[in-house]
């Protein structure tokens, strides 16, 4: 019988053979081919600069994706690394924090309206563990809620990402209310009355493979005046949109108050790091949860986070990424809409995810994104996407020209 699978290119499937021999799945985690389309999407990266990047065998693509989100000013961006040169030359990993490490503390508490205090990890993950844990201390309660569907990282208490490695006994303090139904907040918080530590949400909803949904006006208000009232600690996630959608934190964007947010993402351009921003009140209980890492302390990312994070004030880069985000949605809008197809792109601008509507099978959504990967477009087929400050208006109008020439096939070939 022939065999249509897609032959992966030489580099790649070497690569490829290499890796599954000494690494468990050759390529694991949100990095899996079999996250967005196996045999079509790049498996290894080469070089990256400004909105673009090369794999491993010398293919060009227009990065709608961001590197899932870190890259918020473009691919190798000059000016961010300076920064981090200057400072690696100093010395990145000391026995002891740098003064980067106080300057960033006091630029995120100088920035965040709320902030009294930050704290640094490495990945989202960290902080939202951490965050999870400075509320058990300081109500001495276990329960925490949280939107069904949500990803709030690894941590085996929010098990969005499948039971494997993981035990019932992890997440028996764990509850789900549903998005914009402010009746299912109220019947947890009755239910597990005095037992609840923290409520913990994103912005807006962005659950994995389906729309995103913006906040019903006055939920997130809503769930506020329930912690105060119940004397659990508001969490705001804010790892994916966090410094996108307004310098000062995604909470300015929606109006409401967090007693404790997490950052990530867009924080250093890349570099790894993260960050947690709280309350006066939460100061001491923080201070007792342990939490470190050999690398949590190092300078270079932090030298780096303290000039993105000025530069995304500086160049109104908030207001680019809006733009541009809105250039593309409506563009890919009209260009499906050319062929009778119906798509929908949710979420802020800057953060789209594009779905067909009425398809239940993502054939269609798959097909798409393989035929813009193929003329050398990375659009990913499950996620949303991420604009950033290298993308002008001559890659967003090229992008859709691509995406217009995909539609086409998709209307032709492949059924609702």
């Amino acid at each position: 019988m022939e065999d249509h699978r897609p032959q992966l290119p030489k580099k790649t499937q070497e690569l490829f053979e290499r890796a599954v021999q000494v690494i468990p799945g050759g390529i694991y985690g949100h990095n899996s081919p079999a996250n967005t389309i196996p045999g079509i999407a790049p498996y290894f990266a080469e070089r990256a600069e400004g909105c673009r990047y090369w794999d491993v065998d010398g293919r060009e693509y227009i990065d709608f994706l961001s590197s899932y989100g870190p890259i918020v000013l473009g691919h190798n961006n000059k000016e961010v690394n300076a920064t981090a040169d200057e400072q690696r030359k100093a010395g990145d990993c000391f026995n002891h924090p740098s003064e980067r490490f106080v300057e960033l503390a006091e630029y995120l508490v100088g920035s965040i309206d709320f902030a009294d205090w930050a704290i640094f990890g490495k990945n989202g993950s960290d902080m939202v563990n951490w965050a999870i844990k400075i509320a058990r201390e300081y109500t001495g309660r276990k329960k925490v809620i949280y939107i069904d569907g949500a990803y709030h990282g690894s941590g085996n208490w929010c098990p969005t990402r499948g039971p494997s490695g993981s035990i019932a006994e992890d997440h028996v303090h764990s509850h789900t209310f549903l998005w914009n139904d402010v009746h299912s907040v109220h019947d947890l918080v009755k239910r597990h009355k005095g037992q609840i530590a923290a409520i913990i949400t994103t912005p807006y909803h962005h659950p994995g493979g389906a729309d995103s949904v913006l906040p019903a006006e006055g939920f997130l208000q809503e769930i506020e005046n329930v912690c105060k009232s119940n004397g659990v600690v508001f969490i705001l996630d804010d790892i994916r949109a966090g410094f996108r959608l307004h310098h000062g934190g995604s909470h300015q964007v929606f109006n409401f108050t967090p007693d404790i947010s997490c950052y990530c993402k867009a924080i250093a351009n890349g570099y790894p790091l993260s960050a947690a921003v709280g309350r006066d009140e939460f100061k001491q209980a923080a201070s007792k949860v342990f939490m470190t890492g050999s690398y949590w302390f190092s300078a270079v990312p932090m030298a780096a986070a303290l000039t993105c994070l000025q530069i995304l004030k500086r160049d109104k880069v908030v207001e680019h990424l809006q733009a541009m985000g809105k250039r593309l949605t409506h563009g890919l809008e009209n260009a499906a809409a050319k062929y009778g197809l119906q798509v929908n792109c949710s979420g802020p601008p800057a953060l789209p995810y594009l779905s067909f509507i009425e398809e239940t099978n993502l054939m269609r959504m798959q097909a798409f994104c393989r035929y813009c990967m193929e003329n050398g477009v990375f659009f990913h087929p499950h996620h949303n996407w991420f604009i950033n400050a290298a993308h002008q208006e001559s890659d967003i109008d090229e992008a859709i020209n691509i995406a217009d020439h995909a539609f086409k096939k998709v209307a032709n070939k492949v059924p609702a």
